[in-house]
């Protein structure tokens, strides 16, 4: 992948107020498409070694300033971060219309959601920043999908994390090729997960003997996340809402799940 070599070469960096956190947009190719992920990175850190890296696939409004921003948190706890760009071109958008027809466009393939974040996660490997035997994945809404997918793939993964995200269940072979332990996240509340939902993916899961912790948080809807949800309940789409006290304990949750996958953030422990 020359460009993505060049692009990645050429990219200004970018150190954020208060912390030494460097963050650059990576050019990178897949399957004759163009995309434009985003890395960031405490570099005060990568000088002293290799880091556990975290790939951070968005919701289905696309590579948004939401997801960069946690992808900036993760580089603050320790981590290096690779925001995917799932869509091409690094598109996002706030118009639900378009955001159904961009991920409608590759939902419900699970062999391109896991080829496409394949290539997201070969990109953040290629910085040498990372320590490759302690990667994992997070997954917003459609992400979350997504982060599935590619566990299922058999993807280097210790661990994935999924926030209010569609579920998909392991499909046959999935079990003997997936390396992750799961932390899956649902807001009780959620109109999207039918019961038999659930029941079938949680089933799929158990069947599989997949290392799997599944929490419903009380009171929540979809999208507890993100705060812009509450701009987009308050115009008509009632089935999200941004939920701070669950979207804090849901990270706060994450990052024990991390320090059980990886030890301590920060810290390269072979």
């Amino acid at each position: 992948m020359k460009a993505a070599l060049v692009g990645f070469a050429l990219c200004a960096s970018v150190v954020l107020a208060g912390a030494e956190i460097v963050t650059k947009p990576v050019e990178y190719e897949q399957g004759g498409t163009s995309f434009q992920g985003y890395l960031v990175y405490d570099d005060t850190l990568t000088a002293k070694g290799k880091l556990p890296g975290v790939l951070v696939v968005p919701e289905w409004w696309g590579l948004n300033d939401f997801v960069k921003g946690r992808a900036e948190e993760l580089a603050k706890l320790g981590y290096v971060a690779f925001a995917a760009d799932m869509y091409g071109g690094g598109q996002s958008t706030t118009d639900p219309e378009k955001a159904k027809q961009l991920a409608t466009a590759v939902y419900g393939k699970p062999a391109l959601l896991a080829e496409r974040s394949q290539a997201a996660l070969d990109q953040l490997l290629k910085t040498d920043l990372v320590d490759p035997s302690k990667v994992a994945a997070i997954g917003f809404c459609f992400g979350g999908s997504v982060i599935q997918a590619l566990a299922y793939s058999g993807a280097p993964l210790k661990g994935i994390v999924v926030f209010h995200g569609g579920l998909i269940p392991a499909p046959e072979g999935a079990a003997e090729k997936n390396k992750a332990k799961f932390l899956i996240m649902e807001g009780a509340l959620d109109p999207s997960l039918k019961k038999e939902t659930v029941d079938a993916f949680i089933k799929a899961l158990d069947d599989g003997k997949f290392d799997y912790q599944y929490l419903s948080y009380s009171g929540a809807l979809h999208a507890f996340m993100n705060p812009d949800a509450d701009k987009y309940h308050a115009a008509g789409l009632t089935m999200v809402a941004y939920n701070p006290e669950v979207a804090k304990r849901a990270w706060n949750q994450m990052q024990v799940f991390f320090k059980e996958i990886f030890g301590e953030a920060g810290k390269s422990q072979g």
